[in-house]
């Protein structure tokens, strides 16, 4: 379904009741204009699957109006998703400085680079397309050059804000564009889309400014060697590090496909200050006292294959953690990854490292890069929106996030909590959301893009659980009777040697089902394996109380 023309409309393709794959979509008239294109990591029942991207589906029936893909900052919940929309719809990327460095990154890892459209943009940038004029406006994140879009067109100006926080004393000199937003607002906002991660956190969330001195405090106390590990994009957090091991004459060391690419990225493009000669390599660490290095690494999501996970295991070959040697785990899980984060947490209290860890506001070692509830309240304010449409979060944070707009006066019933395909139509400066399009998640599995579904996540599932068992039985063409087995070969279900008993009867049960369909005169393959399958899964279930995955293979001689 298209949306109408010589309307605007609005919808989220990701983003909306989730935290990642943001995407959102505004069109005037004839005229699409892409924000964010992220990707989401999945949890444990999405086995095997690496990736999560938006359903682009929409975009492809549309893909003649499309005229640009705006993104607000380099996080990988706005740009995860890039190289596979690229592979299907080649748009102009607009982005800032540091942002198109971490998507040149990723187009060179997909040979997408030399193809690809990248426009640098930055806050004083306007752009035209068709009826709509866009310009921008600096925010504070946890990752430097963030920008709100403004979008005016003939209906009225939509505004989004990117991901955001209020820092007044922000690390990196870039101050939020506080006058510029509430000019935007002065002029008038027909609608308003801003992030809700934190909607339910009261206050205002501390600056990133006071991190440094906790940094360095643990810095100077430490014995030994410190390792910390934060998000590889919290460009301003490793400036901390940097600052920190300089200020303790220490070398450091970076560990990490996404740190190390980070960081060279971060250091070209000047947005990180590296001293000379102060970066080592993982393997020359040991040669220096450990009392004069520090190591950054990725990890602090308790990822498996991370280094900090190598690292609490002892399986990283270039170093290793020694008792007394600090560990700082400078981030707050994300919910969900608390499992993870706690088991490498022992096993690094077990190798007799000292370990600071918990809630950013416990440790002082991490603050959050999204707005609390009065920084909410501010950009409402600020932008003063007629219509208001809450994103970037969970059901429960989009709820809080309309409450928090009602309080500062937004009607009621003008704010619009969608699910991704929703779309909301405006026209003559009334919003309805009536309608939807295709939305949804597309799985990256190894190279493939889309080809998992739910038959194979529910195979997987299966497998998982009960195991499988083969059944191969191999038939005369000629007689079709069974010349040889059934041959049974179970994986995972139960072990052959200790359950030979069942084993006998299962073949029992498929040789009596095999001669009762050919005494029937029914010998079509899949009428026999089907027979066999739902034979043998209800004898099993019977006998065991579980249900692996059965597959018959018949071999005609």
């Amino acid at each position: 379904m298209s949306v109408k023309e010589n309307a605007l409309s609005i919808l989220a393709l990701g983003g909306v009741n989730e935290i990642g794959k943001n995407m959102y979509v505004i069109q005037y008239s004839n005229d699409i204009v892409i924000i964010d294109c992220g990707a989401k990591f999945p949890d444990e029942s999405l086995l095997g699957v690496d990736l999560i991207i938006p359903d682009i589906s929409f975009l492809q029936e549309n893909k003649e109006k499309i005229r640009a893909l705006i993104v607000t900052h380099g996080h990988e919940d706005h740009i995860g998703g890039i190289p596979y929309f690229l592979k299907k719809l080649n748009v102009p990327i607009y982005a800032t400085r540091l942002t198109l460095g971490l998507i040149e990154l990723k187009l060179k890892e997909h040979n997408l680079l030399g193809d690809t459209e990248l426009i640098q943009i930055n806050s004083d940038s306007k752009l035209e397309f068709g009826e709509m004029v866009l310009d921008f406006f600096k925010t504070n994140h946890s990752i430097p050059d963030c920008l709100g879009v403004t979008m005016h067109t003939p209906e009225g100006t939509v505004v989004h804000t990117g991901d955001f926080k209020f820092d007044l004393t922000p690390m990196n000199d870039q101050y939020p564009d506080i006058h510029k937003m509430a000019k935007i607002g002065s002029e008038g906002v027909l609608v308003l889309l801003s992030e809700s991660t934190n909607a339910e956190r009261p206050g205002s969330s501390p600056s990133e400014h006071l991190v440094g001195s906790h940094i360095e405090e643990a810095f100077m106390q430490a014995k030994q060697k410190v390792i910390l590990s934060t998000f590889a994009s919290n460009v301003n957090r490793v400036q901390q590090v940097v600052n920190a091991a300089l200020k303790t004459n220490r070398k450091l060391a970076l560990i990490g496909r996404s740190m190390v690419n980070v960081v060279t990225v971060a250091i070209e493009r000047g947005y990180l200050e590296v001293p000379d000669g102060m970066l080592i390599q993982p393997q020359e660490v040991d040669s220096y006292a450990p009392e004069r290095v520090a190591v950054l690494c990725t990890g602090s999501q308790g990822e498996p294959f991370a280094a900090l996970s190598r690292l609490s295991s002892s399986n990283y070959r270039d170093m290793s953690i020694l008792p007394d040697d600090t560990v700082i785990l400078a981030s707050t899980p994300i919910p969900g990854n608390e499992r993870d984060v706690s088991r490498i947490i022992d096993n690094l209290f077990q190798l007799g490292a000292k370990v600071i860890y918990g809630s950013g506001t416990v440790t002082g070692m991490h603050v959050s890069g999204h707005a609390y509830q009065e920084e909410l309240k501010l950009m409402l304010t600020l932008m003063k929106p007629k219509y208001f449409i809450p994103i970037h979060g969970e059901y429960r944070m989009l709820h809080q996030h309309r409450l928090l707009a009602e309080s500062v006066g937004v009607e009621k019933d003008h704010t619009f909590i969608i699910n991704n395909g929703d779309v909301v139509d405006i026209e003559n400066s009334v919003a309805r959301q009536t309608r939807k399009v295709a939305a949804g998640n597309t799985f990256v599995d190894g190279v493939g893009v889309g080809d998992v579904g739910e038959i194979v996540l529910r195979d997987r599932k299966q497998l998982s659980e009960d195991g499988m068992l083969v059944i191969v039985i191999t038939l005369s063409k000629t007689e079709r009777k069974i010349v040889s087995g059934p041959d049974t070969i179970s994986r995972g279900f139960v072990y052959v040697q200790n359950s030979e008993d069942l084993l006998k009867n299962v073949n029992r049960l498929v040789t009596k089902t095999v001669n009762d369909l050919q005494s029937e005169k029914i010998y079509r393959w899949n009428i026999i394996k089907q027979t066999i399958k739902k034979e043998l899964g209800q004898y099993l279930f019977n006998q065991t109380k579980k249900k692996p995955m059965i597959l018959p293979i018949i071999i005609e001689i």
